[in-house]
């Protein structure tokens, strides 16, 4: 992962995981990051987060990307 990326996956995930997200709330809320879509991209193809219908959720993985670090 882009070291530059880490502390925004981070952000997103912490924020994912402190309240039920849906998907449309995940792009609203990081409309006014420029890089919200490399973030979110980052995130999903490297399974930390997982669409479950309109929710958005932290994978197991996430989890432990959150924890170990």
């Amino acid at each position: 992962m882009d070291p530059l990326l880490v502390p925004l996956v981070r952000d997103l995930l912490e924020w994912i995981d402190k309240s039920p997200r849906t998907y449309s709330e995940v792009m609203d809320g990081w409309r006014t990051s420029c890089p919200r879509l490399p973030v979110w991209e980052e995130c999903t193809d490297r399974g930390l987060v997982a669409r479950n219908g309109r929710r958005v959720e932290l994978t197991a993985r996430g989890r432990t990307f959150l924890q170990s670090r």
